[in-house]
């Protein structure tokens, strides 16, 4: 096997697109190996992997000229590998098993992807507020609830009196209440 300089990405696709045999030797050496991996790995059939990169390989060549690629060639060829993947199942008949474990695994990531954006915006919208109550108040609620210091302990740290603290916290809280509205609930949760 021969080796290639390591050549940018956008370089590579320009050449190919060029026509330059030696773009094409050097993406196919630097990917068939990864892409063979990944293609086993959904099909779990060496052959048909073996097939199916080869074919990936053979159609970028003979479309090089109108193929287009913006910038990740990478990104490029594992959908290239996806879509055969995709493609073989549904001829091969195996498309409802297929499909529901793809299914399966995309409704896991986007569920997941949608409660941390929920818990995103609710840190945002709880830290916005948290920064509107006065500068004391502020304070003294953060020491309580974010470093879990007792009222004692805040009392004695910013130098006031105990029913100072159960006051700034109950105003605070109360604030927070109205300013929150429905969303005042998840509070008790975050701060647990």
């Amino acid at each position: 096997m021969s080796t290639f300089p390591i050549a940018d990405e956008q370089a590579l696709i320009n050449d190919l697109q060029s026509g330059s045999k030696q773009a094409f030797e050097i993406i196919f050496h630097r990917y068939k190996g990864l892409l063979y991996v990944h293609a086993n790995k959904l099909l779990k059939d060496q052959e048909v992997a073996r097939d199916i990169v080869q074919d990936i390989f053979l159609n970028l060549w003979k479309d090089r000229f109108s193929i287009s690629i913006n910038k990740n060639l990478s990104a490029y060829l594992f959908r290239s590998v996806r879509n055969r993947v995709i493609n073989y199942h549904l001829k091969e008949g195996k498309s409802n098993e297929f499909v529901n474990e793809f299914s399966t695994k995309l409704l896991y990531y986007q569920n997941d992807t949608d409660h941390l954006l929920r818990t995103n915006m609710l840190n945002e919208l709880i830290e916005k507020e948290l920064q509107a109550l006065p500068d004391r108040m502020r304070t003294v609620f953060n020491l309580s609830r974010k470093e879990g210091l007792s009222h004692k302990e805040i009392a004695e740290q910013l130098q006031i009196s105990e029913q100072g603290v159960r006051s700034h916290i109950k105003n605070s809280l109360r604030i927070l209440r109205f300013r929150l509205g429905s969303s005042y609930i998840l509070l008790f949760f975050y701060y647990l």
